[in-house]
């Protein structure tokens, strides 16, 4: 369970966040000084610091300093009174997590906190690489096939060094651990790390996030606030997504790796700033670039050195390996015992080409588990969480011969004797390789195309012949 430490002389306000904090399932203690505060971040290790101002003795400003002398790593968000927001904006400065302004909203408190909560994760449960199954921690990159050794290797060199890292690969294969993993390992493990969504800020708010703004820069500005930038300096930024970012934001953004200098929103200033940047993305760059919708100089300031993350259908001999780990993984938190997987099973899991990767392999496992009732996982049970889509169009072709029999046994089971019986299995199959070719390639129709041999045109006419529906893909090319 999550622990929060409130410290505040306060005693309603208090209470009233102990009350509101563990109805929403988090372990909260309290403090009303900063002396006691600091006591129990060093006795107890707290996931977050919600801490006032406003103190008696030991006031706000020097309470958090101590907090970062004894965990510098520690997210604290900050309450502050308008009349003190320049004391947090310092404080912002020197790495406090955040801060907002009382009155608060409670659901932009409880927003923050999760923020703050996801942050602490990322900065101090630590990550481990290349590892046994029943011995790794609750994050590890687990994999010992040679494209995850060469993983490996890529981490171990870039970690060190302030060379700005491109993590590309499709979504589920573990990129936010490796970030992780990076931050870690690197020179700047003890500065803050964030992380940015590219995707998940409205673009109207991304820019004022990440770079700050001045007092009276837009409506609503009624004082200065310090971005995520700056917030991080001498630290770690993970631009999640950065395929998605804004081509306004993009320029800025190269702004920031070549002079390593920001501008607040609405500010002329130039303001130096010293952050690691870690890209990570799931989109075809070189195909944005040619679109017009991703700068190209941007592209190679980022890409300085690049992390290929291989899908999970690249890496079908760490397929048993990860089922281990994520049946340990499960049952320890669970609290049941293990009750491991037959070899059939597990064949076909190798055999599935897990479109979601090695999410959609955890979710399996998991979901698994909580319907296992002792017996060691058997192939019906895997059949049953994925809904025997791992019997059509999902197969692998190294098991294709058995698994594309039972398939076409059921298919002639169910039709029984129609007139049109073998056009109509041909036609599920062209159905189901066209999809497949659609999944791997996001969408692009042409690039699906050219995987499958066909012409365009082709391949046109014969999605619109097995009224083929890709909703999640809405990626047109011209």
């Amino acid at each position: 369970m999550n622990s929060i430490l409130i410290i505040d002389d306060d005693d309603q306000l208090r209470n009233s966040f102990v009350k509101l904090l563990t109805e929403e399932g988090y372990n909260v203690d309290q403090a009303a000084s900063g002396e006691a505060g600091v006591n129990i971040v060093k006795n107890k290790a707290p996931d977050i610091v919600i801490l006032d101002m406003r103190l008696p003795g030991m006031n706000g400003f020097e309470t958090f300093r101590a907090i970062h002398e004894v965990e510098p790593r520690l997210p604290v968000i900050i309450m502050t009174a308008f009349g003190t927001t320049d004391t947090a904006i310092e404080a912002t400065k020197l790495g406090a997590f955040d801060y907002i302004l009382k009155p608060f909203d409670i659901p932009a408190m409880l927003s923050l906190i999760k923020q703050a909560l996801s942050a602490s994760r990322f900065m101090r449960s630590p990550v481990d690489m290349d590892t046994i199954p029943d011995k790794a921690s609750r994050d590890a990159i687990i994999g010992r096939s040679a494209v995850m050794q060469e993983v490996y290797k890529a981490i171990g060199r870039v970690s060190p060094t302030d060379a700005t890292v491109l993590i590309r690969g499709e979504s589920g294969t573990g990129k936010e651990l490796v970030v992780r993993a990076i931050y870690q390992h690197s020179l700047r493990a003890d500065k803050p790390f964030l992380v940015i969504n590219c995707v998940a800020i409205p673009e109207t708010l991304l820019e004022s996030e990440l770079f700050g703004y001045e007092k009276g820069a837009f409506t609503g500005a009624a004082h200065r606030r310090v971005g995520k930038i700056e917030q991080a300096d001498g630290g770690t930024i993970l631009l999640d997504e950065i395929g998605d970012m804004p081509l306004n934001l993009q320029a800025k953004m190269l702004r920031l790796l070549q002079e390593k200098s920001i501008e607040r929103v609405g500010g002329r200033e130039n303001i130096a700033t010293d952050v690691r940047i870690i890209a990570a993305t799931n989109r075809d760059l070189e195909a944005a670039i040619s679109e017009g919708r991703f700068r190209e100089d941007l592209y190679y300031r980022l890409k300085v050195v690049t992390i290929e993350l291989p899908p999970l259908r690249e890496r079908e001999n760490d397929i048993p390996i990860l089922t281990d780990y994520f049946l340990y993984k499960y049952s320890e938190e669970k609290g049941i015992k293990n009750p491991g997987i037959s070899d059939k099973a597990k064949a076909l899991l190798s055999g599935y080409s897990w479109p979601g990767n090695i999410r959609e392999l955890e979710n399996t496992i998991q979901k698994a588990l909580i319907f296992n009732r002792g017996a060691p996982l058997s192939p019906d049970d895997i059949a049953q969480v994925i809904n025997e889509k791992i019997h059509t169009s999902d197969l692998k072709k190294e098991n294709v011969d058995d698994a594309l029999r039972q398939w076409i046994r059921k298919e002639l089971t169910k039709k029984n004797n129609a007139e049109d019986l073998f056009d109509s299995c041909m036609d599920d199959m062209a159905n189901a390789v066209i999809s497949e070719a659609l999944n791997i390639c996001d969408g692009n129709r042409s690039k699906a195309a050219k995987l499958l041999g066909l012409s365009r045109p082709t391949l046109h006419s014969k999605i619109e012949k097995y009224n083929i529906r890709m909703e999640t893909l809405v990626k047109e090319d011209n």
